[in-house]
């Protein structure tokens, strides 16, 4: 296999499961970051380099030229992998000219955007037929009408553009009671020049939350899919997994495949759905354009997503196949759902003996490994030396 696998973004859990998958299979991996601070995951011993490239926000070009240059020296084109939002923004910035130089799933420039932008993909999921939360966007008429009739409070804030919402705000959205709290709100994201929407919360416990997980081939067909259910998140309520079950949803491979498929969507992507607990309809909540959080996970169960995209875009895909039945299975990533626990417990959303209870089935770790224990110890190291710098 002449094909590098280039791997943007190793700071994270998400950029290491990838290594991992890509490196067990022989493939050689190319870790890059913008520094070498804090990359744990490339520590791993199935990372082959680790090299450093210029900033890919304060010098985009020249990060860019970084990665033309590095694939020109290669004998074969790398497989481009970001593991990251933000490098994703970037790949599809520039999709038509890196294409020149790497093997990249997507081919439509702008889809990635269009789908990560939360007000862009719910028109477009609206147009074929999709379930989306109630949303009320700043410049329509009567807006404060429209959000106590329709909208009603509580209610959430949300970015159109997520990631960098969170590089300012550390967190995904505001979520407000009255409005006294929603112009305050609103007021901060104009502050920090962010476009928003205001949405409706769709009723039911962060169990209600699931994904479809799924690669879509060169012919944008589904062609290997997952489905899973959340049981925690970090922020509780509205954040990112921490545990997480595989689970099989038939529902959710209909509804999924059809809107991926008719908008011509090419490569991996992992669809977040919620569970209205009064209707229980599915309603679309927002896209992840790159390797998702548990990776870990669908790995653990046979859907090595890094590998299959490795393999179809070196001319050599793997069969295709999806998961029918349920494996009780779970992704944990302890030190966020140490604190994800605490909320829940405090707030009165699950109780001690739920959460006990819970730990009782196999589970996939997002860094510790038996096998690659130096990732781990590096996250421990990064850990500890934060907290030293707190105190």
């Amino acid at each position: 296999m002449n094909n590098k696998a280039v791997i943007l973004g190793c700071n994270y859990y998400i950029g290491l499961s990838t290594i991992r998958c890509l490196g067990r299979q022989g493939i050689h991996t190319v870790a890059v970051d913008y520094s070498y601070e804090n990359t744990y995951g490339a520590d791993s011993k199935y990372c082959t380099e680790h090299i450093i490239a210029p900033h890919y926000r304060k010098d985009t070009e020249g990060f860019i030229a970084f990665l033309k240059e590095y694939a020109r020296k290669q004998t074969a084109k790398p497989v481009l992998i970001p593991c990251h939002d933000n490098y994703v923004e970037v790949i599809d910035q520039y999709l038509n000219e890196l294409k020149e130089y790497y093997l990249i799933p997507q081919t439509e420039q702008g889809l990635y955007t269009k789908t990560m932008d939360k007000q862009l993909l719910h028109q477009l999921a609206t147009e074929h037929g999709m379930l989306v939360p109630e949303t009320v966007r700043l410049n329509e008429e009567n807006f404060y009408e429209k959000i106590e009739e329709t909208i009603k409070y509580p209610c959430v804030v949300k970015p159109t553009d997520s990631p960098t919402f969170v590089s300012i705000f550390r967190k995904k959205l505001f979520i407000v009671n009255n409005r006294e709290e929603l112009d305050e709100a609103l007021q901060k994201a104009k502050e920090a020049k962010q476009e928003v929407i205001v949405q409706r919360i769709i009723p039911g416990f962060d169990d209600h939350m699931y994904t479809f997980d799924a690669y879509l081939n060169q012919d944008a067909k589904v062609t290997h899919w997952v489905t899973a259910q959340k049981f925690r998140q970090y922020p509780i309520n509205f954040g990112a997994s921490v545990y997480t079950g595989q689970r099989y949803v038939p529902e959710l491979y209909e509804i999924g495949s059809r809107f991926l498929e008719a908008i011509g969507f090419k490569g991996f992507v992992e669809i977040e759905f919620k569970k209205d607990a009064e209707t229980g309809q599915y309603y679309l909540i927002e896209l992840n354009v790159r390797i998702t959080n548990f990776n870990v996970l669908l790995n653990k169960v046979g859907f090595n997503f890094p590998y299959i995209t490795y393999r179809e875009l070196t001319g050599n895909p793997l069969p295709p196949k999806g998961l029918k039945h349920d494996t009780n299975q779970v992704f944990w990533y302890a030190y966020e759902d140490f604190y994800a626990v605490k909320g829940y417990l405090k707030t009165g959303q699950l109780s001690l003996g739920e959460v006990i209870r819970s730990y009782f089935k196999p589970k996939a770790y997002a860094i510790w490994d038996w096998n690659d224990p130096k990732p781990f110890i590096s996250f421990v190291k990064m850990i500890s030396g934060k907290k030293s710098k707190k105190r």
